[in-house]
């Protein structure tokens, strides 16, 4: 745990998407207490027509470069872990991939441990 899903529009270098990648898991590294080694991403590069987004909800102007990200994890953390963490995602992604802090779109999905198999058909954390 945990599972990143980052999705974006098609028309990325390899290079870029990696460095997309590498902030978003260095921030939950950081801020959200998973080990280095805990790291499971998949990334999706979509047509244009396929990411659809408002781009003005919650206060934020988008732009085509919208980095769309939902992260599957363990119930539990606190508030304060939470902001932190689509601080933290948002300044790295700036950083690395020089992406607009309004164009980072951060989902949690906290699952409980005895929703996670990594393998052998087993209950990962029973």
């Amino acid at each position: 745990m945990p599972l990143v899903e980052i999705t974006l529009r098609k028309g990325h270098t390899p290079e870029y998407v990696r460095s997309v990648a590498d902030a978003v898991h260095e921030a939950l590294v950081a801020e959200a207490n998973v080990p280095p080694d805990d790291r499971f991403q998949i990334v999706h590069q979509v047509e244009h027509a396929a990411l659809i987004a408002h781009p003005a909800y919650g206060g934020v102007n988008r732009t085509d470069d919208l980095v769309v990200i939902r992260i599957t994890l363990n119930r539990g953390r606190t508030l304060e872990i939470k902001q932190k963490l689509y601080a933290e995602i948002a300044r790295r992604l700036g950083r690395a991939a020089d992406v607009r802090p309004d164009d980072v779109l951060i989902s949690l999905v906290e699952v409980s441990k005895e929703d996670w198999s990594f393998g052998g058909g087993r209950m990962t954390y029973a």
